[in-house]
Parts: structure tokens; sequence; C-alpha cells
């Protein structure tokens, strides 16, 4: 199993880093977690172009982690010779962000019907939307995949999806503070990919635009900071620990100073770095 981070960056726009997005390679498949902005050039320079995708999971609605969503719909519909559906699995509610999206998207099909005899002759832009809640579980071709519970709150629902395949097993919690059902779904994974900030950057953040303060202040009550995500992997038992979606973003030679928060409480392997680093399992 090979793990990409396809998109490493937060919420703030960064040239150098795409949204949270994370490619799981399988038996395969290529799995993608969450879509944040950019995630479908990210693909290309991972080379799996759109059309290649097997299925698209999310781990919950925030903006940042299904900002591109439309683009890998569009995508795929217009690269692809023949029609075949765009596989996406969710959290409750995923449903009517998609119903949302394919009414945003009714003027551009209409364009390209009219300009594209073939599309227009086809089957149209297709979407197969599978809403998952925790203890779920499903196949995607030989990989198992189970849906866990994790805790965002007050966002609700979140959940968090355990991949097996090949012996091996990665964990993709998408954001989320330590919880005990994390920790289950987590147990004995060979990867792990955690979502993580740095309060102390944040507070940083905080003091150089006041104005912003309280609703910056608010992010670090429902994530993990880098300990946070150790910790969990050491309780876990995990082999490799993942970081990824820097909260505020890790700035180049700043690697040393994320490592030296996680090593203190994880003696595992510890991965962190720019857009399309990759561990396999």
């Amino acid at each position: 199993m090979k793990v990409t981070l396809t998109g490493t960056g937060s919420p703030i726009p960064d040239p150098h880093r795409a949204g949270p997005s994370t490619l799981v390679q399988c038996t395969g498949q290529n799995i993608l977690i969450d879509c944040g902005r950019g995630v479908a050039m990210r693909l290309a320079a991972a080379g799996v172009p759109v059309p290649f995708l097997s299925a698209i999971l999310v781990t919950h609605l925030h903006s940042d982690h299904i900002t591109d969503l439309n683009d890998l719909v569009t995508t795929r519909w217009i690269l692809t010779p023949e029609a075949t559906p765009t596989i996406i699995y969710g959290p409750v509610g995923m449903k009517k962000v998609v119903d949302g999206m394919m009414a945003m998207l009714t003027p551009d099909q209409k364009y390209r019907h009219d300009h594209h005899a073939d599309l227009r002759n086809g089957p149209g832009m297709q979407v197969v939307v599978h809403e998952v809640s925790p203890g779920d579980e499903f196949k995607i071709g030989d990989a198992r995949v189970i849906v866990g519970r994790t805790d965002h709150r007050p966002v609700t629902p979140t959940i968090g999806f355990r991949i097996e395949a090949e012996g091996k097993s990665v964990v993709l919690a998408g954001d989320t503070v330590p919880c005990n059902e994390l920790d289950n779904l987590c147990r004995g994974a060979d990867i792990y990919v955690q979502t993580v900030l740095r309060p102390d950057l944040v507070e940083l953040v905080k003091q150089f635009v006041p104005a912003l303060a309280s609703r910056t202040n608010d992010i670090l009550d429902y994530h993990s900071s880098v300990e946070d995500a150790a910790k969990t992997a050491a309780r876990a038992g995990v082999k490799t620990l993942m970081l990824t979606h820097y909260v505020p973003a890790m700035q180049a030679g700043q690697e040393a100073d994320w490592l030296a928060l996680a090593t203190p409480h994880f003696a595992g392997k510890i991965v962190l770095g720019p857009d399309l680093t990759a561990a396999e399992a």
C-alpha cells in the first residue's frame, strides 16, 4: 500500500500546498480521501489522472476538505471516453452537498452538451453517493474499508476510514481530537494519517491579526496537535505516523521543529513534509 499526501495545506491559501487530500493506492485501486483546493493538479503530479480514481472518501463536510469535489467530478466526466460514475463515500449530509453541487454545474453541463455531440448523446455527468456511518464496512475492489467515529465537534457527523488490503492497513482520520473511537480505528495500523495544528504558532497568528483572535482561538478545541497525534499513534500501536493538513502551514526548514514535538511521545516512524510526500506499508 502506498500513501501520498496530495494536499497538506490549511484553509489559508498557500502557494506551495494544496488543500487537505490523501491518495491511497492498493490492489490496483486509487482511493482519494478528501479533496481540498488544487487536488487535481497534485494527482497529476502523482501520476494518477482524475479519471483513474476508483473512489473518493470524505471525512466531513467542512469546505476546505471538499472544495475541489466539483472539479474532480467535472474533470472525470469530460476526460473519460466511456462514461463512468464518480463514486463518493461520505458522512450523512453528503448527498445534499452533491445535489447542490450538481445543480451548480447545470450550466456547464449544458454548454458542453451543446458543443460536444458525444457528451450530448451520452448518459451525462454521473455521481453515485454512499452515505456511511461509524461501524459500516464496504469494499473498493479487493480493499476493505471500515468507517469509524471521530470527534470534530461541533462539526457532526465526522468519520475516519481504515483501509485494509494486501495484509496491510492505513487509517485516515481527518480532523479530530483524540478519542477512544479513533484509538480503536487505528489499533495496530501500519500507517496512521492525522491532520494536525501547532497551538504555539496559532497563538502567534492571533497576536499578528487581533481582529481574528476569537475565530482563530476556536480552532484549537477541535483539532489534534502534533503531540496529540503522536500520543494517539503510541496508544494504538501503529507503525508509522504521517502528519498532514498543517495549521499554520509548515515552512521549508521547519520540519525538524515539528518532528521534535512528536518524537517524545511516539517511537515509531514519523513522516511529514511537502505535498506529494509518500510512505509505503
